[in-house]
Formats: C-alpha cells, structure tokens, sequence
C-alpha cells in the first residue's frame, strides 16, 4: 500500500483550501499528498458567503459582492451599507473546479475514496471530518435554501437581506435570508437556530414556499437549485493525536454564534502552509479565546430566551455596520467589542453567566 507524506481526510471546503494553499506555495514539489473523499463527483452543492474582512485565493470563484444589507424584524427595518467590508458569494461549484484543476497539475497529489486504501502510518493527517455526538442540548444553525428565477425583473440586486425575523418562530430563532444575484435570479434560504429536535422545523419546501409567494408576493418563478445543510453551534469533540490536527469544522474554525466558516478556513490554512516544515511543533491555530468566550454567553441567552433574539439581532446591528462586521468576523478590537456589548439586554446576558 503506498505511503504519503501528508493525507487530507475530507476533499470539501477545508480540504481542498488547504490542498490549494499547499500547491500555490509549492509545498508539495517534494512531498506527496493524498486526499480522502469519498464523493464520486464534484459539482455545486454550497454556497458560502461572509464579510470580506480578509483577502482570499477566491475572487475568481465570487457569485456577487453586495455593498448594501437590511436586516429586519416584524414593523422595523434596518438598513446598512458595507462598501469598507462587502458581502461576497462563493459558488462551490466554481471553486471546487478551480482547486481540482490546478491539483491535478501536480503528480504528488492523490485522491482516495477511503483512508484504507493507503498505509496512513507515517503520515502527518489533517482531519476535516468532526466527530458529532448526538446530544439533545447542542444548538444547531439548520437551514434550506433554493435558487430562483423570475421571468421579470423582480428583485433589487444591490442589496440584500441578511435576517427577515418577520416569520413563525416556532419558540426557536428563526430568519430568512434572501441573496438577490440578479434582478431575476436570488438565492432565498430559511434558517433556524435550534437543538433540531423539533422536526416539524424541517418542513423547509413549505416554509420557503409561503415566504417567496406570500411574504414577498412572488407567484411566477422557477426553483433552479436547492441546498440544505446544518452546522453545529458547538466544538466537535478533539482528542489531540499525534501527527494530526483538525480542520475545518472539526477543527474549530466555526464561529459559533454566525455558523461563519470560510474565510476562518483560509485564514487556518494559510498558518498550516506557513508552519509546515515544523508542523508537528507548531502552536494549536484557534479563533481568539474572547470570541470564543461571547460567543458561549451569547449563545446560551439564545438558548433560554429564543424570544428575545430578534431584537437582539436588530439593536446589535443598530452600532456602526463596520463595527458589527468586525466583531461577527473576529477582527474587532476591545472599544468595538464594548460598543456591542452595549447594545445587548444586560441583565439577561448576566444572568447567563450563571446558566
């Protein structure tokens, strides 16, 4: 069985950014690489989006940049400007088309559909698989969306809708989240925070259905793509192993209290490709213990008070976009963090300091 210098377990987002910064940076001249992946093809299945707070390897692969979101709850709208920081769109497909061309270029590099298909003995592993056990405490961020086309013009693309709260709670968290590409094409999703044990949550088609014919007062339209996933609002659990770490997901870079994952990806990948002569040694890459810290009171008034969370959501949004962008994509200093802070119900989130 052949013998790899470093295995990829998991050839999605994580993976394959990883494989890519590896490549361009040309670590993998004299190393080989082998990448687990058991999918039998690659085609578009995601779409990640986020606040362009850092620069990536993928502006080639960007759907739409927005300069302008609302966010709303029932009677009240808020409208934001982000030109210092847009909103961008990643097309999985495009991506997963890009990184697969150019790895393709390299003879070192292998995929796999299953790790015991190769020795992994001696190999350095970076794992993008976490392992989730069930626990009905854990909060999820849960969503459906599907890709539409209008046969007029319909929608206003330069701007779009980050959270629409004016819909059925269920005595969860729930918003829509509307992505206009063009005038005549927009992604719509329905998005819950919950622990998913409510399944008649997961009546998706019907939820997306009402809103786009009802709420938006949309009749005439054709759905052209549909995706649906779930991403934990938890750590998966870690067990340190040697010649190993984690990525992705499985290795914390999810921002808990936004399900925000991308560019934390990136900037994760570009530590391992810096460190990876001495990775064994290298120091443990994490989103800062302060986000980590508000992130876990923040979620835990979510998970008490779920009524609450529209407002929240709104008046957090009522500091300065720039400070709010920051501090939701983990690049807010201490004055920032304080303006948020501020803005939030004080005596409820004391009070979950001792939940």
């Amino acid at each position: 069985m052949r013998e790899f210098d470093y295995i990829i377990v998991g050839g999605g987002c994580a993976g394959l950014s990883l494989a890519y910064e590896l490549e361009i940076n040309e670590k993998l001249k004299n190393k080989t690489l082998a990448i687990i992946e058991p999918r039998a093809e690659y085609k578009k299945d995601k779409t990640w989006s986020f606040w362009k707070v850092a620069a990536h390897n993928f502006d080639d692969c960007v759907k739409k940049n927005w300069e302008n979101f609302s966010v709303n709850i029932p009677k009240k709208t808020n409208h934001l400007e982000c030109k210092i920081y847009p909103y961008q769109s990643i097309d999985s497909g495009l991506f997963y088309e890009k990184i697969n061309n150019k790895l393709k270029e390299n003879n070192n590099i292998s995929f796999f559909k299953d790790i015991s298909e190769i020795n992994s003995k001696n190999s350095f592993v970076f794992n993008s698989v976490p392992s989730i056990k069930k626990d009905y405490r854990n909060l999820w961020q849960h969503f459906c969306g599907v890709e539409i086309e209008t046969q007029n013009n319909f929608f206003d693309d330069e701007i779009f809708n980050l959270m629409d709260f004016d819909c059925d709670q269920r005595e969860s968290v729930h918003f829509f989240y509307t992505l206009p590409y063009t005038k005549t094409r927009a992604l719509i999703e329905t998005t819950w925070l919950s622990k998913m044990n409510d399944d008649s949550q997961k009546d998706y088609d019907t939820q997306i259905k009402d809103y786009i014919e009802n709420h938006l007062n949309l009749k005439n339209y054709k759905i052209i793509y549909k995706e649906e996933g779930a991403i934990p609002l938890f750590y998966p659990t870690y067990e340190k192993e040697k010649n190993k770490i984690n990525i992705g997901t499985a290795g914390g870079m999810t921002r808990l209290s936004t399900g925000y994952t991308f560019l934390n990806i990136q900037e994760h990948s570009k530590y391992i490709c810096q460190n990876i002569e001495n990775i064994s040694n290298a120091k443990k890459f994490e989103i800062s213990k302060k986000y980590q810290f508000l992130d876990d009171i923040f979620l835990r008034v979510l998970d008490k008070n779920p009524e609450l969370m529209p407002n929240i959501f709104f008046k957090m949004f009522k500091s300065s976009p720039k400070t709010v962008i920051k501090f939701l994509s983990n690049k807010s200093n201490f004055l920032e963090d304080l303006f948020i802070v501020l803005k939030m119900p004080k005596l409820t989130f004391i009070k979950a300091l001792f939940y």
